[in-house]
């Protein structure tokens, strides 16, 4: 398996186990200890254990049905871009916007930095606030 075909591989197990299972123990055995995600919002924590706990206490409770669904992935050297969408019925609050008991779907743009399969660094863009908003 080449090094890009490994990358894609572990950010798929990213995808449905840690974002659709809230899985952390899949979570520590793919993201590094000094990961940083440098798509969080100015003055909130940007770490390790601060990812996983946007995602188990933020994301999964606003969205219990959350299923990612990849569009394209395209990996070169050691990043991996994604193109995916995040389906899933929006049931409680998700930052500050009450659950809607609708269907949404977010598209989102990921770009993952991996050092020997594991996750160091994360970028993001995705319009997850305007598409709740408007299913509301």
């Amino acid at each position: 398996m080449t090094e890009q075909e490994l990358n894609k591989a572990v950010v798929t197990r990213f995808q449905h186990e840690v974002l659709e299972q809230g899985d952390f123990n899949a979570y520590r055995e793919i993201v590094s200890p000094d990961f940083i995600n440098h798509s969080v919002p100015a003055g909130t924590d940007n770490g390790f254990q601060s990812t996983f706990d946007f995602i188990d206490q933020v994301v999964k409770k606003a969205f219990p049905d959350l299923r990612i669904e990849i569009k394209t992935m395209v990996a070169e050297g050691n990043k991996v871009f994604t193109h995916k969408l995040m389906h899933g019925t929006h049931t409680g609050e998700f930052m500050g916007i009450k659950g809607s008991g609708k269907q949404v779907v977010i598209p989102i743009m990921d770009i993952i930095y991996l050092k020997d399969g594991i996750y160091t660094d994360h970028w993001g863009i995705r319009d997850i606030q305007d598409v709740v908003k408007k299913a509301n």
